[in-house]
């Protein structure tokens, strides 16, 4: 936080959001259910506890550590969008060598899918932006005479 800065506006990670221990990150890989993309693996414990996310982000994706600490940004930054939605858990997310070079818009929406895929946030509604199937007036039975 900022020197100066109003705590109430605060809107970092907090410590009980984060996955810290070693013990649990050995759990979650143990006993975790796990979810891969070309782009990074997520790996999630259930529990009783709100949602803790933990990050791996080695030397072999990036040894630059501007780098890595881009890729450990744009990923906590979209789990504290998602956080309040998701079941609760511990949640450690794995980067591939491929988020070295991908932007940070595309590592959020492939955490968020890869926390659909296993089961951990809902789907998005189905009343997306494409309207629903129909067939066209010249279409239909009456119209083609049938």
């Amino acid at each position: 936080m900022r020197t100066g800065a109003d705590p109430s506006e605060h809107h970092g990670f907090p410590r009980q959001a984060r996955v810290r221990a070693r013990a649990e990150f050995d759990a979650v890989f143990k006993d975790g259910k796990r979810t891969a993309s070309p782009i990074l693996a997520l790996h999630w414990l259930r529990d009783d506890q709100p949602p803790r996310l933990g990050l791996a982000v080695s030397r072999k994706v990036d040894p630059r550590a501007v780098v890595r600490n881009r890729i450990k940004r744009a990923l906590r930054e979209r789990f504290r969008h998602l956080r309040p939605v998701m079941l609760p858990g511990a949640y450690v997310v794995v980067a591939r060598h491929v988020a070295a070079t991908t932007p940070a818009r595309a590592l959020g929406d492939s955490l968020a899918d890869a926390l659909r895929r296993a089961g951990a946030l809902p789907h998005p509604h189905p009343d997306g932006t494409m309207p629903a199937a129909s067939f066209p007036a010249s279409r239909t039975p009456h119209a083609c005479g049938e």
